[in-house]
């Protein structure tokens, strides 16, 4: 009799500790409010700045269980802009990103860690030119708000940096003092703003 009694006990307490929570809410990436933008050091005396013009990507978010959250993103490579053409379309070849070969950028998250309630770091696979590396994300949260037309809104900003040789990025040239034409080491800089997926 005892085991009739354990055994619905047991599975209600198995589907309370492993089922997602029910106030993570979803969410996909806002393109028209959302900057994908990076910077790397010139000539080691200057910073030029760039960002990427065609993404998408969804994630989830619960305020109450941060560490759930979770992120994938696909950035389209040959929406580069730096706003100069001669040197977007060396980008876009095959001493840099090669985008006929390499054309996205996908980042999907692995953990969340250090979460307040207003920063976190995310940590991911971010994979580009053919290589997957990790990388960790420092975010923090802007704000939630409802905009004219109803739509639930959440923004968030991000910041890391990466190696760009570790992802196969390595041209350059040096000049007499020993710096380099192009840095080794890339700022990027995120701002996310997510539109609530309704239900059904």
């Amino acid at each position: 009799m005892k085991n009739y009694i354990l055994i619905p006990l047991f599975a209600a307490v198995f589907v309370a500790c492993f089922a997602p929570s029910a106030k993570a809410e979803q969410y996909s990436i806002d393109a028209a409010h959302t900057t994908v933008g990076f910077k790397v050091r010139h000539m080691a005396i200057s910073t030029v700045a760039g960002q990427f013009g065609e993404f998408a990507g969804t994630f989830s978010y619960d305020p109450a269980n941060v560490a759930a959250s979770k992120v994938e993103a696909v950035v389209q490579v040959p929406s580069i802009s730096t706003q100069n053409k001669k040197r977007d379309d060396h980008l876009r070849g095959a001493d840099f990103f090669e985008v006929e070969k390499f054309p996205a950028i996908k980042f999907v998250s692995t953990k969340i860690t250090d979460p307040t309630p207003q920063s976190f770091k995310v940590h991911g696979d971010l994979t580009m030119r053919g290589v997957t590396k990790p990388v960790v994300l420092d975010v923090s949260l802007g704000g939630a708000a409802k905009d004219p037309w109803g739509n639930e809104k959440i923004a968030f900003s991000a910041t890391t940096k990466i190696n760009r040789r570790d992802f196969g990025l390595t041209w350059s040239k040096a000049l007499e003092t020993g710096a380099l034409v192009v840095g080794d080491e890339v700022a990027i800089n995120l701002e996310v703003q997510g539109a609530k997926v309704k239900a059904g």
